[in-house]
C-alpha cells in the first residue's frame, strides 16, 4: 500500500493512513493495494487510498466480496452498484489543545480484560468495539470494588496522530468525571509518544461533544460514518 497526503490532510482519510502505517499489521489489503480494512474483531472500518478513484472502489469490492457489508468514514460518494445501508453524521475533533494528565486510579487494560470491556461497551454504547480492538493502542480503565466502571483508549493511529476512542462509563458511575480523567490520561500517553490526539463522535451525541469541547477539543471536520453493501456481483 502507498498513499501521498497533502500537508495537514492525513486526518481527511485516517483509516487508510493508519492501515498504511502504524496499523499495517492489522490490515487486510485489496489485490490492487488501493483499499484495505481492519481484520475481523479489530475494527469494522475499511478505507480507500483515494475515495474519488473508481479503481479503489473496485479493489474494496474485491477485498470484501459481493453483497457484503462494510463501513467507511469521511465524505465518500460510492459508485453505482453500492448500496448505502446507514449514514451517521459525525464530528472529528482536534485534541492538540487538550492538556494530558496522568491518572493515579487508572489501570492498564489488556487481552485478559476484554470480556469486562465488552460488557461495559454493551451498556455504554460508545461505538464499535471488538474482541481485538484492545490491541490497537493503550487502553486505561478505572475499577470500583473490582469492577470495571470506566475506560478510554486508542483506535486509529494515522502518522503523527492517535484517535481517542471507546470512552465510556457505567451508567451507575456517571457524573463523577471519570471519562474526562481517563481521556486526559490517554492524551498524556499519546503526547509522551510524540503524537497528537484527535477523536470522532456521532453528531447526535451532544453531551459527549460538550464534554470534549470543554476539555479543549476543537471541531476540525464533519465526516459521515457510512455502512455500505458491496455490489451483488463482481464487475
Amino acid at each position: 500500500m502507498s498513499a501521498q497526503f497533502r500537508p495537514g490532510s492525513v486526518l481527511d482519510n485516517p483509516v487508510w493512513a493508519a492501515l498504511d502505517g502504524t496499523h499495517r499489521g492489522f490490515a487486510e489489503t485489496g489485490p490492487a493495494g488501493l483499499a484495505a480494512r481492519y481484520a475481523a474483531g479489530v475494527s469494522p472500518f475499511a478505507a480507500l487510498s483515494d475515495p474519488e478513484d473508481p479503481h479503489a472502489w473496485a479493489d474494496l469490492a474485491e477485498l470484501v466480496g459481493p453483497g457484503q457489508e462494510v463501513w467507511v468514514t469521511g465524505l465518500p460518494t460510492p459508485p453505482p452498484g453500492w448500496q448505502t445501508l446507514m449514514s451517521i453524521p459525525g464530528v472529528q475533533l482536534d485534541g492538540r489543545p487538550v492538556q494530558g494528565k496522568e491518572e493515579p486510579e487508572a489501570v492498564l487494560l489488556g487481552p485478559a480484560d476484554v470480556a469486562e470491556m465488552l460488557e461495559l461497551v454493551a451498556l455504554a454504547k460508545p461505538g464499535p468495539f471488538g474482541e481485538r480492538t484492545v490491541e490497537l493502542g493503550t487502553y486505561l480503565g478505572i475499577r470500583r470494588d473490582g469492577r470495571l466502571v470506566a475506560m478510554a483508549g486508542e483506535r486509529m493511529r494515522p502518522p503523527g496522530w492517535s484517535e481517542i476512542s471507546a470512552v465510556c462509563t457505567h451508567p451507575e458511575h456517571r457524573g463523577q468525571g471519570l471519562a474526562g480523567r481517563l481521556i486526559r490520561a490517554v492524551v498524556a500517553a499519546v503526547e509522551e509518544r510524540g503524537d497528537s490526539p484527535f477523536l470522532h463522535a456521532a453528531a447526535q451525541n451532544t453531551s459527549a461533544i460538550a464534554l470534549y469541547e470543554a476539555m479543549g477539543f476543537t471541531l476540525r471536520r464533519e465526516p459521515f460514518f457510512i455502512g455500505l453493501r458491496t455490489p451483488d456481483t463482481k464487475a
